[in-house]
């Protein structure tokens, strides 16, 4: 299925600045990886449409990454696209296919012992075209807008794992998420198709109410806690449930709400680490090994998750024909990108922010 000449063989793309932390420059510059004739064997040409932002771009961005990166590197690590072209030895793919890159690159099976982020180790998303190897690609649900499965690579298959890969997830159960963002609603979605209740945190009633509002005949499954005006949110956790701790807590804190995670857990629950957006201090866990034996409680930390892992959860939300154009906050041109990382920089979305990248500015290439 190669082509004698991939079109284009130029992109648009943004690139972190190094010498400038929190700035974007966009460039045009050659596609990577194509010979003078040909896409490599097994190499698919992806035209873009949609790339959803997470906070961890932001914090990429503003060198404050807890691992490394590449200097000058392409930001974003979730996109959804059409394959253009493909190497003479695809086997996985044709021409047409709408798909997604995995995050972790080197994260096929999920035994792998290495890691290579899109958008921090390796180059990112944040163009109008990517060359990814097959292996390394997966097909987008049926049903989808490209914007919708933009918000699948991290926050979708983040929030599969700290569900459902070892089964925990069932009817029944009861999840607590905290906060708003793409992670948690994507949680939010999961469980509640589960037949799970679930309790979500937040320091505004206003993003509360819009989170009744994406649960929809399910917000009767949903309960909310405001942990501004209630600080000890945990002990309200745990009084929402009848006085006994949840099954499963999303904690996305850090250091800052771990003990109160849980506080919130019953005997022999589950605590899944997605995050660490507080403020991170050690201080803050004195009494975790005490607690960790007290409530029997398992703590894992969750890494996004495998291609394998990402293809379970796309075969679910086919199934159910799931969608989430309810968990899009906004939506930029590929043009504003620096506003779009300014507005999820802001905190006031409630989901995810979306880049779309319009025919007009491929054709610009």
């Amino acid at each position: 299925m190669s082509l004698s000449r991939p079109s284009p063989t130029h992109r648009q793309v943004y690139r972190r600045d190094a010498s400038a932390p929190n700035t974007l420059t966009l460039t045009t510059e050659p596609l990577p990886g194509l010979g003078a004739t040909e896409l490599p064997p097994h190499s698919l040409l992806i035209r873009l449409h949609a790339i959803a932002l997470n906070y961890r771009d932001i914090n990429i961005l503003r060198g404050t990454n807890p691992w490394a990166t590449l200097a000058t590197g392409i930001p974003c690590s979730d996109a959804a696209g059409t394959v253009i072209a493909a190497g003479s030895g695809v086997t996985r793919f044709s021409v047409g296919d709408r798909v997604s890159p995995i995050l972790d690159q080197a994260s096929v099976t999920g035994r792998e012992q290495s890691r290579e982020w899109l958008g921090g180790e390796v180059d990112g998303v944040l163009a109008t075209h990517v060359v990814f190897d097959e292996e390394k690609v997966v097909r987008i649900p049926e049903g989808l807008t490209f914007a919708e499965a933009s918000v699948l690579p991290c926050a979708g298959v983040t929030a599969w794992s700290a569900l459902a890969v070892g089964g925990e997830v069932g009817s029944g159960k009861v999840v607590l998420v905290q906060g708003t963002g793409g992670v948690s609603l994507l949680v939010l979605k999961l469980a509640l198709a589960a037949g799970c209740r679930v309790i979500v945190t937040s320091s505004s009633d206003e993003k509360l109410e819009k989170v009744r509002r994406i649960a929809g005949r399910y917000a009767d499954l949903v309960e909310t806690i405001n942990y501004k005006t209630n600080p000890k949110w945990e002990e309200e956790a745990v009084r929402l449930n009848g006085g006994k701790g949840v099954d499963i807590v999303i904690e996305n804190g850090g250091t800052s709400s771990l003990l109160q995670s849980i506080a919130a857990t019953a005997k022999r629950g589950i605590v899944s680490q997605v995050g660490y957006l507080g403020k991170q201090d050690a201080k803050d866990l004195e009494g975790l090994i005490s607690a960790l034996i007290d409530k029997t409680v398992t703590l894992r930390g969750i890494n996004v998750g495998s291609r394998l892992e990402f293809e379970a959860l796309n075969q679910i939300v086919s199934a159910s024909r799931m969608r989430f154009e309810d968990l899009i906050d906004k939506t930029f041109a590929f043009e504003e990108a620096e506003e779009a990382f300014g507005y999820l920089k802001s905190q006031k979305h409630v989901g995810k922010v979306v880049i779309e990248i319009r025919l007009e500015v491929v054709e610009q290439t």
